[in-house]
């Protein structure tokens, strides 16, 4: 993948560089779709539901129903559409296309009122494990940015029989609470200033009352050269609406933090996770040169993966909601990943 190609695509030929990406594959079909779809504002139509574990998922599904399976896995504060324009061309080079929402995302719901509205790394990466059971999906290429990615990597560290390939975008991601308790130097706690708000009961408060506002500068912040409008953030910031969301995300960083506990019976899981294991699965880690979002140096985890690896850094300002950034260049990564 080129740093030629992303330029002109940015500078040159627009959506018209999307065929260029599609044609290092020979991919007729992907091309096509690759220009349809880019800067359209498309959306996912009907949003299918399904009980799986604790949850009733809402999901969007594209291409053939017998195809090979791609789940894509989005992150905070981002919902499905970061695919929405991914989709549509995996499923025109004949792939199965799953995007969930992600617990306190969207139409996504708890069965129960009971359930503890728990955020830690390993509930999520389980709530993906019983949604490929309720759809009977044994195994799936998945691609996946921010928690997406986090949820990705531990299902091809700890259940690799369920997954063909890996697409992560900023690499390995896995938390370590104990790790997460030292003090890292100021510029890089400054980069997590959202982590240390949300640990406040003001900012518990400060997110319920601005999340759209909040969610927002994120997305600035996040990738300061991606302009994006208001129609499109506003498509995405209806998931925000969801009455778990913000008992999701608030868990989810104080846990990382150590400052709120997980649920016991997690435990051994965390311990694995905690680790840092191998990734043996074929992976295709991603960046963007303008990645605002606090990222390792791909080298600093290029250790993690033993199996089949490649890695591309996307120039032209693509920040971090890279899938929806760069969907052409995400599709392309998918299909290279699959064929590793």
């Amino acid at each position: 993948m080129s740093q030629e190609i992303n330029i002109l695509r940015r500078r040159l030929f627009g959506a018209t560089a999307a065929t260029l990406a599609a044609a290092q594959f020979g991919l007729p079909g992907l091309a096509r779709a690759a220009d349809a779809t880019a800067g359209t504002g498309n959306s996912f139509g009907t949003i299918r539901q399904i009980n799986a574990g604790l949850l009733n998922v809402g999901y969007a599904e594209a291409g053939p129903a017998d195809g090979p399976v791609v789940i894509l896995l989005h992150g905070w504060p981002y919902d499905i559409h970061s695919f929405v324009d991914v989709a549509p061309i995996l499923a025109a080079a004949g792939y199965r296309v799953i995007v969930p929402y992600l617990r306190g995302y969207g139409s996504t719901r708890f069965l129960s009122e009971s359930t503890v509205r728990n955020g830690q790394q390993a509930v999520v990466a389980l709530d993906i494990i019983a949604l490929m059971d309720a759809l009977k999906i044994d195994r799936a290429i998945f691609g996946a940015f921010d928690w997406g990615a986090r949820t990705a990597c531990i299902i091809a560290a700890q259940w690799p029989q369920r997954v063909k390939a890996l697409v992560s975008v900023s690499g390995y991601l896995m938390t370590n609470v104990d790790a997460g308790r030292q003090p890292l130097p100021p510029q890089a706690e400054l980069d997590w200033w959202y982590q240390f708000y949300l640990a406040t009961d003001r900012g518990v408060a400060g997110y319920e009352k601005y999340r759209r506002d909040f969610n927002r500068l994120i997305w600035k912040t996040a990738s300061p050269k991606w302009n994006f409008d208001e129609a499109t953030y506003a498509r995405s910031a209806t998931a925000f609406d969801n009455p778990d969301h913000v008992a999701i995300v608030v868990h989810n960083y104080r846990w990382r933090l150590g400052l709120a506990p997980g649920q016991t019976q997690y435990d051994s899981l965390e311990q694995r996770l905690g680790s840092f294991p191998t990734i043996t699965v074929p992976t295709v880690t991603l960046e963007g040169d303008a990645n605002g979002a606090p990222h390792l140096d791909p080298a600093a985890y290029r250790k993690r993966f033993s199996g089949p690896y490649a890695h591309h850094t996307l120039g032209g300002g693509i920040g971090h909601n890279l899938p929806q950034e760069a969907p052409a260049e995400f599709a392309q990564a998918i299909i290279e990943a699959d064929r590793l």
